[in-house]
């Protein structure tokens, strides 16, 4: 019990240095400034476009950032590659590029071709998609099978006791109730398909699940890196962390918008990124369908909010359905409707999902700490 209540009050030091920032919201597309249409093509890795073309023998500047970038979301390893990352083009890049292409569905040529770059340079979800150099997306599977859904490690759910979930916002964000609604109707997308419950709660020391807007590093050992980098990050059951990236700028219409709200735009859809992320936070790993909300990246301007058969099939794997509900037939059914993927059930496949830093799983334990002390 010594050790928990000094764990305790480091956790709580560590909540005091890190602080939260008070994002940008947009409440309709008309809103929008018309330079954020102009710097429509702006990304944290926009840079890597240049490399189009690169193949194995050269040496070329900025290999060393893309091989940072492969390392980050799990396909280089510390084990095959060190931690000194070269601009040379050697066989663990090609290695990487082999296994993103065949995760992403593209054509596996191990070169960096402008189809690839497209998709590396896109707004994407920060957690990995492999994990200690395996893959359970596309590159990961052994039979051909028609589900593309993934769990964590262990597959961790939250336990059946716990059927209803709270969460809470960090107070210093200052979130509108119009902001809070948004995130409202993502958790509700989930609840109508299993039998769990997700209520708003006041306090972040209670809540099972604590959301929250960041910039940089934030103390979790997985720092931001600006706006159309990543987006946004969740852990997996039951440490209940969910952080936005404060310096995207988020777009909060509640309207009924169609999938694609605009062309090019800087702006992300706030919803879409809750719905991926929640997922996350429920057990689900990334999914190589693309029109899956688990899919790893979104561009802006892209709105993607209703569950794929995919994704119901691989969160009902894990809950079940909805005692009260017809079992997702009717969210699969708008799913498709808006062009949603069509996948079945034929093996339970696993993720080696996301590697929580120390200092995330202090923050887990403090707030049980809290609770169990309160």
């Amino acid at each position: 019990m010594r050790f928990l209540q000094l764990l305790t009050i480091s956790c709580l030091l560590l909540l005091l240095i890190v602080k939260p920032i008070s994002a940008k919201f947009y409440t309709n597309v008309s809103s929008i400034p018309p330079l954020h249409f102009l710097n429509a093509t702006r990304s944290a890795w926009e840079t890597f476009e240049k490399l189009t073309g690169c193949h194995v023998g050269e040496k070329i500047d900025g290999l060393s950032k893309l091989k940072q970038y492969f390392h980050r979301f799990g396909y280089i390893t510390t084990t095959t590659a060190g931690d000194n990352f070269t601009d040379d083009f050697d066989d663990v890049l090609q290695s990487a590029i082999n296994t993103y292409q065949k995760n992403f569905n593209l054509k596996v040529t191990g070169n960096l071709d402008a189809s690839t770059l497209r998709q590396i340079v896109k707004p994407r979800c920060g957690n990995p998609d492999m994990i200690d150099g395996t893959s359970e997306m596309n590159a990961g599977k052994k039979l051909r099978t028609t589900e593309r859904y993934s769990f964590f490690p262990g597959k961790p759910r939250w336990p059946s006791r716990k059927r209803d979930l709270t969460y809470a916002f960090v107070p210093q964000n200052n979130l509108t109730d119009e902001v809070k609604r948004v995130f409202a109707r993502a958790f509700t997308r989930w609840s109508e398909v299993t039998p769990l419950n997700f209520t708003r709660s006041e306090s972040i020391l209670r809540a099972d699940i604590v959301i929250g807007f960041f910039a940089g590093e934030h103390g979790d050992g997985e720092p931001f890196d600006g706006a159309m980098g990543t987006l946004a990050h969740a852990s997996s059951p039951p440490t209940g962390m969910f952080h936005l990236d404060g310096d995207e700028d988020w777009l909060i219409s509640e309207g009924e918008i169609s999938r694609g709200i605009l062309p090019v735009t800087s702006v992300v859809d706030l919803e879409s990124v809750a719905v991926h992320e929640i997922g996350h936070l429920l057990g689900l790993g990334h999914s190589s369908v693309e029109n899956a909300i688990m899919y790893p990246a979104i561009a802006g301007g892209d709105r993607k909010v209703e569950l794929a058969k995919d994704d119901i099939e691989g969160i009902q794997h894990l809950y079940g359905g909805n005692p009260n509900g017809d079992g997702g037939s009717q969210a699969s059914r708008r799913s498709e409707t808006s062009g949603g993927a069509e996948s079945g059930v034929d093996s339970i496949r696993r993720w080696d999902g996301l590697a929580i830093s120390l200092s995330s799983i202090a923050t887990c334990l403090l707030l049980s700490c809290l609770i169990e002390l309160l």
